[in-house]
């Protein structure tokens, strides 16, 4: 290989370097944030001037008046993003068994009867699911509303608002994102509850 080349391969690599290395993410990072800047920034809430939550992943709640996510089997706690994952248990394990009953004992001790939603009592793959089925969120406003006394009637408003249709029209079922559900409630409920809810 002689110099001229070597310097069509330099100058080559040198133009596509500052083209992929500089130009394209700085053109995609503006227009991202010209257009969706919420979602550019990673669907990030803010409480008080400070991050609480972001739409794309689960938090841990206890709280009985506000929405709850997902079962979650992440490593040190629930919901923990740097530990995604799911609990790995098969359907004849009786861990499996066991753990959602010890859930289900929970959700009948704020007055929800069973059958439950499957998404109530058994984790998502990944652990950090932000979504669940209408079906779980309508059966938690009868707790929600117990608990904070907002009529039931208003939180499936709140939930129907809210509900996305299935992934292109034919993948799984209409969902809900709790996070989504939890700042709007929050509106309704004072805002040092949610702070101590996170």
């Amino acid at each position: 290989m002689n110099v001229k080349s070597l310097k069509n391969v330099f100058l080559l690599f040198l133009a596509f370097y500052i083209l992929l290395g500089f130009i394209y993410p700085l053109a995609v990072t503006g227009i991202a944030q010209l257009l969706f800047p919420f979602k550019a920034n990673g669907s990030l809430y803010k409480l008080n001037e400070k991050i609480v939550a972001s739409e794309l992943i689960c938090q841990p709640v206890s709280d009985p008046g506000l929405f709850w996510p997902r079962p979650s089997s992440t490593d040190s706690y629930p919901c923990n993003p740097l530990s995604s994952g799911g609990s790995n248990i098969g359907p004849t394990n009786k861990v499996l068994v066991e753990n959602i009953k010890s859930i289900e004992k929970v959700l009948k001790h704020y007055g929800l009867k069973d059958p439950f939603p499957s998404d109530m009592v058994m984790d998502s793959g990944s652990g950090l699911e932000p979504y669940i089925s209408l079906d779980n969120a309508l059966m938690q406003a009868k707790r929600i509303s117990k608990y904070t006394n907002i009529p039931y009637e208003e939180l499936v408003e709140l939930i129907n608002k809210n509900a996305e249709g299935r992934t292109f029209g034919i993948f799984g079922e209409k969902r809900v994102n709790v996070i989504k559900l939890n700042m709007e409630l929050i509106k309704w409920r004072k805002k040092d509850q949610f702070q101590k809810a996170y």
